[in-house]
């Protein structure tokens, strides 16, 4: 039982080196640019087929590093959530959507590499449609998420919705990761901290949600 136990501990760890060593590769180098074998080179695994055997395809290694975050992230949403009443307004809503990635990110220290990593994520449509799907049972605040913000704005016809959702999840993401870029090249001088970023964001996209809708306007 006690050799088992130190197997799976040894299990874990090589499973934390690989997902901490392809999610900095990745940030740095893109997702198609590094192999597993350099994966398993950084991870310092002698076994050049260790993502392989501890993951599967590169596709379920992207999709670990996704879950693993997913998860941290969703349980600092369901904090904000748990304090939201019948009173929260619009920027309320929008505070829920941006502060669980900031925090999160906070909380990575310096340097950390998944602000870029998910940045690379989301530009890739299967890529993108592939972890949506993997991680929605890991996040299901996003669905009282998306019934707030419907509530705050009920005559918002569903296609400008959901390319207001599309516009916010990309603002978010590329302004995290140009933040986390700036760090790693040692610009933090010229960059707000992530709670300051977090309201500027959030006032930018109550701007976004509240401007007005013209689609329907008469020619």
């Amino acid at each position: 039982m006690a050799g088992r136990t130190r197997h799976d501990e040894r299990a874990a760890a090589t499973r934390e080196a690989l997902l901490g060593a392809a999610e900095r590769l990745f940030a740095e180098r893109g997702l198609y640019a590094v192999a597993n074998r350099q994966i398993s080179e950084a991870a310092g695994q002698g076994n050049n087929a260790a993502v392989t055997y501890h993951f599967g395809t590169k596709t379920d290694l992207i999709c670990a590093i996704v879950r693993r975050h997913a998860e941290r992230i969703e349980a600092i949403r369901d904090g904000l959530l748990a304090d939201m009443d019948d009173s929260a307004g619009l920027r309320d809503w929008v505070a829920c959507a941006v502060r669980p990635t900031t925090r999160h990110l906070a909380t990575l220290g310096h340097p950390s590499w998944y602000a870029r990593f998910i940045a690379q994520v989301t530009a890739d449509p299967a890529l993108y449609a592939l972890t949506t799907e993997e991680v929605s049972a890991a996040v299901p605040s996003m669905r009282a998420l998306r019934e707030g913000m419907s509530r705050c704005l009920p005559d918002l016809p569903p296609g400008v919705f959901e390319e207001r959702s599309a516009m916010t999840r990309h603002l978010i993401t590329q302004m995290a990761a140009d933040r986390e870029r700036a760090l790693a090249a040692h610009a933090a001088t010229l960059q707000p901290s992530w709670e300051d970023l977090a309201t500027g964001l959030i006032d930018a996209i109550v701007g976004l949600w509240t401007a007005p809708d013209t689609s329907r306007a008469p020619a």
